[in-house]
C-alpha cells in the first residue's frame, strides 16, 4: 500500500470533502429511482410476454432501454445549450425538482395501468431528467474540488452512482414482490427518496455561471471543435462510445442471460447485473485513489480486464457462481475506465465549454448505447441466444483493448509500474507539493537500484521522461518500454554533439512543460555513498524557466534492484520493501550540481532523522542473527576462546538475570546504569548485550585515565553497578580502585562460575526461542525497549579538560552502524579483530556494528601488544582492522607483513592519518589504510573511506588521499564560515557543522555545554575541514589548533604535515602548540621526539614546502620529549602537551641534542 504522508491541501474555495457529499447524495438517490423504476417496467413487460420467447423478453428488455436511452441521448442537446448559461448548482436543484415531479406521474401510472404506455412515458421523462442533470453534476466537480482531488472525487461519485444502481435494481424486483397488487406503493416509496434527493441538491454551494449566449448552434459547433482539436478528449470520446456501447448490450443480454440460462426468478434476476454495478463502484474507488492527477492508464488496463471477464463468459458460459464472479470483475473493469475517462473531459475542457462538452459526450455515448441495444435485439431476432451474444461481445471488447493499449501505450506501462511498485513496496511519500503541478520540472534524485525509475514513478503524478544511458536504450527488450514512456537517449561515449542533441532533446521537453528526470551521478553507486554529480544537469537547466527539484530515494539500498559492490540483490529482506520518496524544495535553473547534491544530501538526513520512529533497541538485530544461524562463529579472542552466536546471547541473558539483582539501587538514583570496567574483550561485549537486553544504560569506564578523571565520571554518570572481572580489576592502579570504591562490584568470572545449571539451561532457552518482549523481561526490563531509549554514556577523552558524558540513544548508535554499513558493508565470512575498548567511541560502535551484520569479532586486550595483535590477525584471519594511526605506528615495527596478510581493509580513525604513516604501512603490508572522521557526539562515524568499486567498464572511488571520505549515508555535513556561519564554496576550508540521526542527546547533565553545541539540529564538531569536487571531505585541523599571529591563521595540523614530511620520518614526531607572545599574539611552540641536530635539517628543508614564513618555527620554539604523551584511547594527550608547551614558553627554551 502507499502510504503517503502528507496530502495536497486543498487551496480549491470549496475543496472540502464536505461540498461534495450533497451532490453525492442527490446522485445517488436520482440513479436508485432512475433503475428502481426501470426494473419495475422490464419485469412488469416479462409478466406480460410470458411464455413467448427469448426474443420477445428481449424486446421488452430493448424497448424499456430504448425508451430510458432516447431521451437521454436528445436531452443532450438542450443540455448543451443550458450547461454553460447558467449555475450548474441551479441546473442539478431544477432537474431534481424535475425528477419528483416524473416520480409523482410515475406512482400515478403505476396506480392506473401499469402494463399501459404511460410508465414508458414516464420512464422516457426520466432519461430526458437525466441528460440534464448530468453536464450539471460532471461540470461542477471541477469548481467544488482541486484538480489533484478531481479523480478521487469522480471514483466517490461514480461509486455512489452504481451502488444506487445496484441497490435499485436490486430493489425494483423486491418492491414489485412485495407489493403485487399495489405497484403504485413502490412508486410512493421512490417519489419520497426523490424528496430526499432535491434536499440534497439544495444543499449543494453555489458556484458562479459562466454567462455564454452563443447560440444553440455556436455551442454545439465549439464544443465539437473542442474535442476534435484536442487528440486526448477526441480519443477519450471514442473509448467513452464504446465503452457504453458494449456496456448496453452487456446490460440488456445479462438480463436476459439470467433467467433464460442461469434460471433466475424475477427476485434475483437483475443480481449479476447488480453485481456488476458493485464491482463498477469498487473500480471507481480504485481508479480514484491510483492517482491523484487523471491516470490514463486505468483506461487500457481496465479494457484489458473487460476483454478478459467477456471471453471467460462468452466461451466457457460458467454456471451461476461463476457469472456473479465474471459479473463483479466486469464492473471492477468498468470503473477502471470510467472514472478517468469522465475526468479527462473535466480537466481538459476549458470551463467555459465544460458543459457543454459533457453534454455533447453524453448524447454521443447515449446513441452508442441505443445502437448495443438495437443490436442486441437484431441478434436474438435472427436466433442468437444470450449466451452467444456475450461471445460476440468478446470479439469487440478484445479489440478495444488492443486499440487502447495501442492508443496509450506510455500511460498504460505506467500504471503497470506504479501499481507493481505499490505491491512490492510499502512507499512513503514525502514533500510531495513541492513538485510543480504544471510547468518544466527537472528531478534530480539519488540513484542506487536499477529500480530507481520505477519507484519516481510510483512517487509522482506527473509522466516523467527519464534521460536513460543509450547503451541500455537500445537493448531490442527494453527499447519499447523507453520509447513507450518517452525516455530520452543520452551517451557520454559518442561524442559532443551526440551528448548536446541529447541534451536538447530532454530541454526542449522542459521548455514544453514536462517533467524530466535525470540521475545526475551518471550511474548506480555501488560504494554506498552519493556520488559526484555531473555538470549535464546544470546545462540542461541553464537558461530555462524550468525549476530544478531535488529527489532521494531512501531505504532502497540493498533492496530489489540494487548493485551494492557488483552483488545485484534480487529477493528482498523485507516484503513489502519500505521505500521513502522525499521531494525538497524547487531550485532556480542556476544551481550548481554541487548545491544539488548538498539539497539531496539533507533530504537524506532528514529520511533518516524521520525514521527512527518506532525502531528496534540495538540488540534486537542480534537476536535475530543468533536465531537464524545459532552455531555460527561470533566472539572469540587471541587466547583461543570462541563463542557462537547463540552461546553468545545466552551468557549475556545470564549475566543480564544476575544484575537485576542490583537494579532497585540502580533505578534508586534516577537510572539503569551500568558500570562497565573491562579491557577489549569477549566479558566486555557480553556486559554489553546484557546492559541493552535489560534496558539498561552502558557507563564504559576509561582505566587509561588517572583517579580524578575517573571520579569525575563515577560523579557524572552514577553508575548503579560496575561490571568488570577479578583478573583485571586486580592490574589498575591503586588510585583508579581508589575512585571505585564505593560502587558495588560484579566479577563476571564470578556470575558464570557460580551459575546452576538449571540457571544456564534457563538462560539457553530463552535465548533460543523467547520472544524479543519476553526475552528483554527476563533479562531485567520493566519495559520494551525501543529506539528511543538511552543506549550508552560515554565519555569523551579528555583531550582538551575535563571528560563530558555523552549521552547516545539505541537510535544513535544503530543508525550509526547501518549507515556504515552501507559503504563498509561485512558478511558472515568477516571478521573484525577489535583492538579498541568500548569507552572508546569506534570500539563501541564496532561491537554493535559486527553484531547487527552477522560478521564475526576477535578481541586482543591490548592494543598497544602489536606482537599479539598481529597473532590474533593471522589466527582468526581477521579480515577488518580498525584502530588508530598512533596503533598502527606500533604494529608496523612489531608485526609481521604476512600475519596481516589476511586483511582487506584496515580502517583508522580518532586522529588523523598522515599520508606519510599510510604510505609506510603499505609499503610494509601491501594494503593502504584508509580513514574515517568521527567524533563521539556523533556515535562516532561522521564519514568514512571506503574500498573503491571496480568492474569492466566500472570504477567508483571509495577514498582519496588525505581525505576522510565522504559523509555516510543519512549525514549531512555543512562547510560554514567560522565567523559568519555562511556556507562556503566547495574546497574552500570552514567549520564542519553535522546533522543526523547518529547526533547525541546531549551532554549528561551540561545543558548550557549542549546548547552552545547542537544549534538547529547541527552538532559544531569545532573541527576545519572542506569538501573536494567529488564529496570527499578534507580536515585541515580544530579550530582550537590553529594560532591567530600578525593577524593570520595558521592551522597547527599543516605545520605538522610539512614538519614530518620534511624530515623524512615514519613515525609521528611533531605536535604543534598556540602559545601567548607580547609581539605578534600568539607564537608556534612544537613538542617533538627529535633531537635538536635532526630539528635542523628539517627546517632547512621547509621553504621547499611552499609555506609562508608564519608557517614555520623558530628553532628555538622547538621542545624536546622522549615520547609523545598518548591517551588510553590511542589519541594525543593534547591536554598534557599544551602543559608542556606552556611551561616551556614561560621559561627560556632549551633545545637539547
Amino acid at each position: 500500500m502507499n502510504r503517503t504522508t502528507e496530502s495536497s491541501p486543498d487551496t480549491h474555495p470549496q475543496g472540502r470533502a464536505s461540498s461534495l457529499l450533497p451532490l453525492v447524495v442527490s446522485q445517488f438517490f436520482g440513479a436508485f429511482n432512475d433503475n428502481a423504476y426501470k426494473m419495475i417496467v422490464v419485469l412488469i413487460g416479462f409478466a406480460s410476454v410470458a411464455g413467448q420467447g427469448e426474443a420477445a423478453e428481449q424486446g421488452v428488455t430493448t424497448l424499456a432501454f430504448v425508451v430510458l436511452t432516447l431521451p437521454l441521448m436528445f436531452g443532450s442537446i438542450p443540455a448543451m445549450i443550458v450547461g454553460d448559461r447558467i449555475s450548474k448548482r441551479d441546473l442539478v436543484v431544477w432537474t431534481k425538482g424535475a425528477e419528483l415531479a416524473l416520480m409523482l406521474v410515475g406512482t400515478f401510472a403505476l396506480w392506473w395501468q401499469p402494463n399501459g404506455w404511460l410508465p414508458f412515458v414516464v420512464l422516457g421523462g426520466m432519461g430526458l431528467q437525466s441528460a440534464l442533470f448530468a453536464p450539471g453534476k460532471y461540470g461542477l466537480l471541477p469548481e467544488l474540488v482541486s484538480p489533484e482531488a478531481l479523480s478521487r472525487a469522480n471514483g466517490r461519485l461514480e461509486a455512489a452512482s452504481f451502488a444506487a444502481i445496484i441497490l435499485g435494481t436490486v430493489a425494483g424486483g423486491l418492491l414489485l414482490q412485495a407489493f403485487p397488487g399495489r405497484v403504485w406503493v413502490a412508486g410512493g416509496i421512490l417519489s419520497l427518496l426523490s424528496a430526499i434527493g432535491l434536499w440534497a441538491a439544495l444543499l449543494v454551494p453555489r458556484v458562479a455561471r459562466s454567462g455564454h449566449s452563443e447560440s444553440p448552434r455556436e455551442v454545439f459547433h465549439g464544443a465539437w471543435h473542442t474535442i476534435r482539436t484536442d487528440r486526448m478528449l477526441w480519443l477519450a470520446t471514442i473509448g467513452m462510445v464504446l465503452f457504453w456501447s458494449v456496456a448496453s448490450v452487456l446490460g440488456q443480454d445479462v438480463l436476459v442471460y439470467g433467467k433464460r440460462v442461469l434460471g433466475l426468478g424475477d427476485g434475483v434476476a437483475a443480481l449479476p447485473y447488480a453485481l456488476f454495478a458493485i464491482g463498477v463502484g469498487v473500480g471507481s474507488l480504485l481508479a480514484g485513489r491510483a492517482s491523484r492527477a487523471v491516470e490514463v492508464g486505468s483506461i487500457p488496463l481496465g479494457a484489458i480486464l473487460l476483454a478478459l471477464g467477456t471471453i471467460a463468459m462468452g466461451t466457457l458460459h460458467p454456471g451461476v457462481a461463476g457469472t456473479f464472479v465474471c459479473m463483479t470483475a466486469l464492473g471492477v473493469a468498468s470503473g477502471l475506465v470510467i472514472v478517468p475517462l469522465n475526468a479527462l473531459f473535466q480537466s481538459r475542457a476549458p470551463a467555459s465549454r465544460r458543459g457543454a462538452v459533457i453534454a455533447l459526450v453524453n448524447m454521443l455515448s447515449f446513441a452508442g448505447m441505443i445502437v448495443g441495444n438495437f443490436g442486441c435485439l437484431g441478434l436474438a431476432s435472427i436466433g442468437v441466444d444470450s449466451a452467444s451474444i456475450l461471445g460476440v461481445v468478446a470479439i469487440i471488447t478484445t479489440a478495444t483493448a488492443v486499440w487502447a493499449v495501442a492508443t496509450v501505450p506510455g500511460a498504460f506501462i505506467r500504471l503497470v509500474i506504479v501499481l507493481s511498485v505499490r505491491v512490492l513496496y510499502r512507499m512513503q511519500r514525502v514533500g510531495t507539493l513541492h513538485v510543480p503541478r504544471e510547468g518544466g520540472v527537472l528531478l534530480v534524485p539519488n540513484h542506487v537500484s536499477f529500480c530507481d525509475g520505477f519507484l519516481m514513478m510510483a512517487a509522482t503524478d506527473r509522466p516523467i521522461r527519464f534521460l536513460v544511458e543509450r547503451a541500455w536504450f537500445d537493448r531490442p527488450l527494453l527499447r519499447p518500454l523507453w520509447r513507450a514512456i518517452g525516455a530520452i537517449p543520452i551517451s557520454t561515449d559518442r561524442g559532443p554533439r551526440a551528448l548536446l542533441r541529447s541534451l536538447g532533446e530532454a530541454g526542449a521537453a522542459l521548455d514544453a512543460g514536462e517533467v524530466v528526470c535525470i540521475f545526475a551521478e551518471g550511474e548506480i553507486s555501488r560504494t554506498g555513498s552519493l556520488l559526484a554529480f555531473q555538470p549535464g544537469m546544470q546545462r540542461l537547466v541553464r537558461g530555462r524557466s524550468a525549476v530544478v527539484v531535488p529527489v532521494h530515494l531512501d531505504r532502497v539500498f540493498d533492496s530489489p534492484g540494487s548493485s551494492h559492490r557488483g552483488r545485484l540483490r534480487v529477493l528482498p529482506r523485507r516484503f513489502p520493501v519500505p521505500v521513502t520518496v522525499s521531494f525538497g524544495e524547487p531550485l532556480g535553473p542556476d544551481i550548481s550540481p554541487s548545491e544539488v547534491r548538498t539539497a539531496v544530501l539533507d533530504l537524506e538526513s532528514t529520511a533518516a532523522l524521520s525514521r527512527q520512529r518506532n525502531q528496534r533497541p540495538l540488540h534486537a538485530r542480534f537476536v535475530q542473527r543468533a536465531r537464524r544461524a545459532p552455531w555460527r562463529a561470533c566472539l572469540s579472542d587471541s587466547e583461543g576462546r570462541c563463542l557462537s552466536r547463540v552461546r553468545t546471547l545466552a551468557g549475556a541473558v545470564l549475566l543480564a538475570r544476575h544484575l537485576e539483582a542490583h537494579a532497585d539501587r540502580d533505578r534508586a538514583i534516577g537510572g539503569d546504569r551500568v558500570g562497565i570496567l573491562l579491557p577489549p574483550s569477549m566479558p566486555g561485549a557480553l556486559a554489553a548485550i546484557a546492559t541493552s537486553l535489560g534496558g539498561r544504560v552502558a557507563v564504559p569506564l576509561n582505566y587509561t585515565v588517572g583517579r580524578a578523571a575517573m571520579a569525575s565520571a563515577l560523579r557524572q554518570a552514577a553508575p548503579g553497578v560496575l561490571v568488570t572481572s577479578r583478573a583485571f580489576f586486580e592490574r589498575l592502579p591503586p588510585d583508579s580502585v581508589q575512585a571505585l570504591a564505593n560502587v558495588p562490584m560484579v566479577y563476571v568470572e564470578d556470575v558464570f562460575a557460580k551459575s546452576t545449571r538449571r540457571a544456564r539451561i534457563g538462560a539457553f532457552i530463552r535465548a533460543l526461542v523467547y520472544p524479543l518482549a519476553s526475552l528483554e523481561r527476563a533479562a531485567g526490563a520493566t519495559r520494551r525497549v525501543c529506539g528511543e531509549d538511552v543506549a550508552t554514556i560515554l565519555f569523551s577523552s579528555g583531550s582538551t579538560g575535563e571528560p563530558k558524558g555523552i549521552v547516545l540513544t539505541h537510535d544513535n548508535v544503530r543508525s550509526n552502524c547501518e549507515a556504515v554499513a552501507q559503504v563498509v558493508p561485512l558478511d558472515v565470512d568477516d571478521t573484525l579483530a577489535s583492538v579498541l575498548p568500548l569507552f572508546h567511541s569506534f570500539g563501541n560502535m564496532a561491537l554493535w556494528f559486527v553484531l547487527g551484520q552477522g560478521a564475526r569479532i576477535a578481541f586482543h586486550t591490548n592494543p598497544l601488544d602489536g606482537a599479539a595483535v598481529g597473532k590474533l590477525v593471522a589466527a582468526r584471519r581477521a579480515t577488518v582492522l580498525i584502530a588508530t594511526p598512533t596503533f598502527l605506528q606500533l604494529y608496523q615495527r612489531r608485526v609481521e607483513p604476512g600475519q596481516f596478510g589476511s586483511l582487506r581493509l584496515v580502517l583508522t580513525g580518532a586522529e588523523r592519518l598522515t599520508d606519510a604513516l599510510a604510505d609506510s604501512f603499505e609499503d610494509r603490508f601491501g594494503l593502504r589504510p584508509v580513514q574515517g572522521y568521527g567524533v563521539t557526539e556523533c556515535s562516532p562515524v561522521i564519514a568514512t573511506s571506503a574500498p573503491d568499486y571496480r568492474a569492466a567498464d566500472h570504477y567508483q572511488a571509495g577514498s582519496r588521499r588525505s581525505s576522510v571520505g565522504r559523509p555516510v549515508p543519512g549525514v549531512t555535513v555543512r562547510i560554514v564560515d567560522p565567523d559568519t556561519g555562511n556556507p562556503v564554496a566547495t574546497s574552500e576550508s570552514g567549520l564542519i557543522l553535522v546533522r543526523g540521526a547518529n547526533v547525541m542527546q546531549g551532554y549528561l547533565g551540561r545543558e548550557d555545554s549542549t546548547a552552545r553545541v547542537l544549534v538547529d539540529g547541527y552538532y559544531d564538531t569545532g573541527d576545519i575541514g572542506y569538501f573536494d569536487e567529488d564529496g570527499f571531505l578534507y580536515l585541515t585541523d580544530r579550530l582550537s589548533r590553529f594560532s591567530k599571529i600578525g593577524g593570520e591563521m595558521v592551522p597547527h595540523g599543516v605545520v605538522e604535515d610539512a614538519l614530518q614530511t620534511c624530515s623524512g620520518e615514519k613515525d609521528r614526531a611533531f605536535v604543534v602548540c598556540g602559545v601567548p607572545d607580547p609581539r605578534k599574539g600568539e607564537r608556534l611552540v612544537v613538542v617533538t621526539t627529535m633531537s635538536v641536530a635532526r630539528v635542523r635539517d628539517t627546517l632547512e628543508q621547509m621553504p621547499s614546502r611552499g609555506l609562508p614564513p608564519l608557517f614555520v618555527p623558530r628553532v628555538q620554539d622547538f621542545v624536546q620529549v622522549d615520547e609523545l604523551p598518548l591517551l588510553g584511547t590511542g589519541k594525543l594527550d593534547l591536554a598534557r602537551i599544551r602543559t608542556i608547551a606552556d611551561e616551556a614558553s614561560r621559561s627560556v627554551l632549551v633545545t637539547q641534542g
